[in-house]
């Protein structure tokens, strides 16, 4: 797994020459993109989350489509819809802005629950059905969706099922003063996210990306990331709705990468515990009365980690 860390480590060092000071948030946007996953970056305007993608995107060589999203964006301005031609007299596929590597969807919880929706099929089984008939989209891809906590006004939040299809879940956040400092030195020197160079190919993702598959989880390691899983679902004065499979599954290929990211065919209880609040958190429906006592899914996801004791010993490594 050498070779792929050394990938891993060149794709980060590419991204944080844009993105300053947040290296753990580059990491795991680098994970959820070699475990061809798809992100959900939630933060304050201004914190960088487009670049982020953008940088992603550029650093692998990747096509890339930004969908701006607003009220009035109907589901096949992001589809794509037929479209008569009336030189053959027959109505042809008009692909829409996903048909791409990397698809950015800009302040994803402005558009209609109709409109969010498009985005269903196609982030769970990479094609797109018009018409009856169904169109892949290319490989890989990726989804990399932003929203603001703030300025609700006029917005609609994402439903569960389509929270549920997002691999991770991050929060930039502020960066501190020594990295802003170097985000104006870079800006003074026109230093952007067009002048980034790739250090890989997007067909090239897949490839790394089965490199991981082969990454090996222990039994009773297996049976910790379920127990963390299921713990989700047994708090009822806090959590109405915990984590379904699809977390597990999620969080298994998310502890794979970092494991094969530190150049290690095995993966360890740290690898689970590094990855598990950006996969876990943003699936859990907190309870009305943990909300009004502004309990964070985060919070609840440290506290699972700290009760669920880890395996001490790896049997079957």
């Amino acid at each position: 797994m050498a070779e792929f860390a050394a990938v891993f480590r060149n794709v980060v060092a590419n991204v944080e020459k844009v993105i300053r000071g947040k290296r753990d948030v580059v990491e795991l946007a680098t994970i959820c993109l070699f475990a061809e996953g798809h992100l959900l970056i939630e933060d304050v305007p201004g914190l960088g989350k487009t670049s982020l993608a953008r940088s992603l995107a550029a650093s692998v060589n990747a096509g890339c489509q930004r969908i701006q999203f607003t009220p009035d964006l109907l589901p096949a301005d992001i589809t794509g819809t037929m479209v008569y031609n009336q030189r053959t007299h027959e109505f042809g596929f008009r692909a829409g802005p996903v048909f791409t590597n990397l698809v950015i969807g800009d302040e994803i919880n402005r558009a209609s629950p109709k409109t969010q929706s498009a985005l269903l099929e196609v982030m769970e089984e990479g094609r797109v059905t018009s018409d009856g008939t169904s169109y892949s989209v290319p490989r890989p891809f990726m989804v990399v969706a932003t929203q603001n906590p703030i300025d609700m006004d006029g917005t609609y939040c994402l439903p569960e099922a389509q929270l549920d299809r997002f691999l991770m879940r991050l929060r930039v956040g502020y960066p501190s003063l020594d990295a802003e400092l170097e985000i104006l030195e870079g800006t003074q020197v026109g230093r952007t996210v067009d002048d980034l160079q790739p250090v890989m190919r997007a067909e090239d993702v897949m490839a790394r990306s089965a490199q991981t598959l082969a990454v090996h989880v222990a039994p009773n390691l297996r049976r910790y990331l379920v127990q963390l899983v299921a713990a989700t679902r047994t708090i009822p004065d806090i959590v109405r709705l915990g984590a379904s499979p699809r977390g597990s599954i999620a969080l298994l290929r998310a502890v794979q990468v970092r494991a094969a990211a530190h150049g290690r065919v095995f993966a360890t209880p740290d690898d689970a515990k590094a990855v598990a609040g950006a996969v876990l958190a943003h699936r859990l429906v907190l309870s009305p009365e943990a909300e009004l006592r502004r309990v964070l899914a985060e919070d609840v996801v440290d506290e699972i980690l700290q009760s669920v004791p880890s395996p001490r010993r790896l049997i079957g490594i």
